[in-house]
């Protein structure tokens, strides 16, 4: 066989297993029920430099930030397309950002920024940043709270873009924004001590007044949360897919979904 004929008979397998998935994803969504589908789902994005050592040797890593940044604008839609209204996305960790030399962060805060930019301009996404924004350059920080502003006011799809995110991180800030709202008011930490309940400490959450998630899917083949929504994830499922993200398919989603539909949520009852 020649080698056009070769090539030939490669793209035609491609172009079957390419409508084999895409049956499979509409059968699989057909038996969904819509009323079982998660309100909130959130995404740990991981596996953005094993893909970029893999498909991209002797490039920088930043084309796996750029191809893990376009995976999450496809996944916000997919979500968009499904109903899902609220979607959280994890993009930097405090501790990445910690551990990570210029060198590594700049280029990874630039796509971070694009990514931000990109789906506030789409038009109907409300995009909010979660995370300490002054642990970013202030020139970053500004840019991220013109873009919440801009779309404060959108009624599509609600994406959280965690960024500068720790799990600890958000409840140290939580009890620091709760002691100085209550000192604020005049009530002393014996009387705080007395009174404190649960709900007191959620409504000083980054994600305060949005229902937990329903959802949590890492992608890599890690199977931990990393820190990742400590307070919120109580009563989360959890899926745990082998694919690194930037190769997490359509597919993969709708699997993650049958799963979650497949569960029976107990609420720690």
């Amino acid at each position: 066989m020649s080698f056009e004929g070769g090539m030939r008979d490669a793209l035609d397998r491609l172009q079957s297993w390419g409508f084999l998935y895409r049956y499979y994803e509409k059968r699989v969504l057909s038996e969904l029920d819509p009323k079982e589908m998660p309100r909130h789902v959130a995404v740990l994005a991981d596996g953005n430099r094993r893909w970029a050592r893999t498909n991209a040797p002797g490039k920088p890593l930043v084309v796996g930030y750029q191809a893990g940044a376009n995976k999450l604008k496809e996944f916000v839609n997919w979500c968009s397309e499904l109903g899902i209204p609220l979607v959280t996305l994890w993009v930097l960790s405090t501790d990445n950002l910690r551990r990570s030399e210029g060198v590594e962060v700049e280029p990874l805060l630039e796509v971070i920024s694009r990514l931000v930019a990109d789906l506030a301009s789409s038009g109907g996404y409300r995009v909010q940043v979660v995370g300490d924004t002054s642990l970013l350059p202030d020139d970053m920080a500004a840019d991220l709270r013109a873009f919440e502003a801009a779309t404060a006011e959108n009624t599509g799809c609600h994406v959280n873009v965690a960024i500068a995110y720790g799990g600890r991180h958000e409840l140290r800030d939580a009890v620091r924004s709760l002691l100085a709202s209550e000192a604020a008011k005049g009530n002393n930490l014996d009387k705080l001590a007395d009174s404190l309940e649960i709900d007191d400490i959620a409504e000083h959450l980054y994600t305060a007044g949005q229902p937990d998630p329903d959802l949590i899917i890492r992608t890599s083949g890690e199977q931990r949360l990393s820190g990742f929504l400590i307070w919120q994830s109580a009563h989360s499922e959890f899926y745990f897919c082998e694919a690194l993200w930037p190769d997490f398919r359509k597919v993969d989603f709708v699997r993650a979904l049958r799963a979650y539909s497949q569960r029976e949520r107990r609420f720690g009852r």
